[in-house]
């Protein structure tokens, strides 16, 4: 059992290190709203132009667009809906909700735009492409909000989107949005997503500078800074735009906020695996810069840290070592502990979800060797419709298009 001892003793330094060491990330926070003070209604507030890329998103607009157009935010704010090539009505369900709830009783504080989207240009990333597009029918707008789809906001969240950077003085503000967990594989996966999320970007470590990161359902960003950093165009070919975004916020010398708040919400339904995996696997090998020694080493990590602790607990009690049994129980609480906060704060669901964090550990080391495989082979991964290619390819800087002078709000 000597083997045993010493793999569990390694797993459960590995667990104390990333309790004691990751700035709390078990610990959901900060969170918006929390202690800011938003300024006086009549004060003077920005000029917003919110953009929403949206590819086949029909079935959800009716349940987050007027979420949008219900923004008590007290200066102008414009929507700008970008239909991305969708083949589902979204265009037409979009000005249709967008005209029914943006009424005369908001006259001058309300404006909105659906555009047609252009086919992806050259050298850029689909989302991202879509975005450029909404960007460059912004007009005189200080801040950018960009938010997917299938976002639903509380009435308030724009306000303290820009109290919490106008008074902090921030460059980038995001909201981690509470994505949703009812079903079996959501519950299941969820929560743990957010939870190594988190790991590899620690929230407080966002809030004190030292790290970039944002999620991409909520991001307020000031325009003359996305202007400093190149605008879109530094970003085109991200497949993981929000933090490639942030990323470049931050080297340039920007000042980023990412947090939580309970009033933006994904409706987005995963009921299978399937869906799950794709939408993890998409990125994952990007996020290891395609090496196969970080793979190497996550997978491993993933192994010791998750596999192990069950394993020796199995193990030590089969063959009568307490030890191993006990470290292995001890590191498996201890670790299965740390997800409860996120569970029952953020998800609202039963701590007993915690005790399964072993199985979906190794689910996501299966889904992160799943997305080296496919760069491997080439084979792209399909998302919302359209293939993602995590392949190590050489992209061309994208060039500049003019835009159309054809109308593109027909």
């Amino acid at each position: 059992m000597t083997l045993w001892l010493a793999l569990v003793s390694a797993a459960a330094t590995a667990w104390f290190a990333v309790l004691i060491g990751r700035h709390r990330f078990w610990w959901p926070g900060p969170w918006l709203a929390e202690g800011d003070r938003p300024p006086a209604r009549d004060a003077q507030w920005p000029t917003i132009v919110a953009i929403v890329p949206a590819r086949d998103e029909a079935a959800v607009l009716s349940t987050t667009l007027p979420t949008l157009a219900a923004q008590d935010y007290p200066g102008h704010l414009e929507i700008v809906v970008v239909d991305d090539e969708s083949s589902d009505g979204t265009f037409e369900e979009a000005r249709r909700l967008l005209a029914e709830t943006l009424n005369s009783n908001q006259a001058g504080r309300r404006s909105w735009r659906v555009l047609r989207g252009e086919p992806t240009a050259p050298g850029w990333a689909g989302k991202v492409w879509a975005l450029e597009q909404g960007r460059r029918a912004a007009r005189d707008a200080t801040w950018l909000w960009l938010t997917d789809a299938d976002i639903t906001h509380h009435p308030a969240t724009l306000r303290y989107l820009v109290s919490k950077a106008e008074t902090d003085r921030r460059d980038l503000v995001s909201v981690m949005a509470v994505l949703r967990a009812r079903t079996l594989w959501e519950k299941l996966i969820v929560p743990a997503f957010v939870y190594f999320f988190a790991l590899l970007y620690p929230f407080r470590r966002v809030a004190s500078g030292k790290v970039g990161a944002a999620a991409g359902g909520c991001i307020l960003v000031k325009v003359a800074f996305l202007e400093k950093i190149g605008g879109l165009a530094s970003i085109a070919t991200a497949t993981i735009d929000d933090l490639a975004l942030a990323g470049a916020v931050r080297k340039a010398g920007g000042r980023c906020w990412l947090g939580f708040h309970e009033g933006v919400r994904s409706v987005r339904e995963y009921s299978r695996l399937s869906a799950l995996w794709s939408m993890i696997s998409r990125s994952a090998f990007t996020q290891l810069r395609h090496s196969w020694l970080a793979l190497a080493g996550v997978v491993t990590a993933l192994a010791l840290m998750f596999a192990v602790p069950p394993a020796a607990l199995t193990a030590g009690a089969i063959n009568g070592d307490s030890r191993v049994a006990v470290i292995g129980a001890l590191t498996w609480g201890s670790s299965s502990a740390s997800l409860v906060p996120l569970l029952r704060r953020v998800f609202g669901l039963s701590f007993g979800w915690s005790v399964l964090l072993p199985v979906v550990g190794l689910l996501y080391a299966a889904m992160t060797v799943s997305s080296a495989w496919s760069a491997t082979s080439g084979r792209p991964i399909p998302w919302r419709g359209r293939p993602v290619s995590v392949a190590t390819r050489h992209i061309k800087k994208p060039r500049l298009i003019v835009p159309s002078s054809r109308d593109r709000l027909r």
